[in-house]
């Protein structure tokens, strides 16, 4: 994975050190968003953002790190069938059994799960559920 290191010096210093032992190589540094992608000509799979950092680039999308130092993800809308999927995942079904009951591949529903969890800014099911919650997208 090529990535973009952003942040002030000592931010990139320690993000440089934490991805050395991963399949991560890094093809530029940057102090802010915009300088990133500048640098960023289609070459780089992701921007990997130094804790933090806190801006707003000229696009408006409000990137900053949260108490627990995890990454805001700005506010993207699930899909219908997104919705449909989180509403039984919430309900603790399997992807297979998640796929018998909408007529999709289990596959499937985990590509839906992962883009559930990119959209929602989390790391597992349970993450997901509880983020829906909060911000009303589905009921218990």
């Amino acid at each position: 994975m090529r990535v973009v290191l952003i942040g002030g010096p000592r931010g990139r210093a320690r993000l440089r050190t934490s991805l050395a032992d991963l399949d991560v190589e890094v093809v530029g540094e940057a102090a802010s968003i915009r300088e990133a992608r500048s640098l960023a000509s289609g070459e780089v799979d992701a921007f990997v953002l130094s804790p933090g950092l806190s801006e707003v680039p000229e696009d408006g999308l409000e990137i900053r790190r949260t108490d627990s130092d995890r990454l805001d993800v700005p506010d993207e809308p699930l899909t219908p069938r997104e919705h449909d999927v989180l509403e039984l995942v919430a309900e603790g079904l399997s992807n297979k059994a998640i796929g018998a009951r909408l007529g999709i591949s289990d596959q499937t529903v985990k590509f839906h799960v992962a883009s559930i969890g990119g959209k929602l800014g989390v790391a597992n099911r349970t993450e997901a559920v509880r983020r829906a919650l909060r911000k009303g997208l589905i009921t218990l």
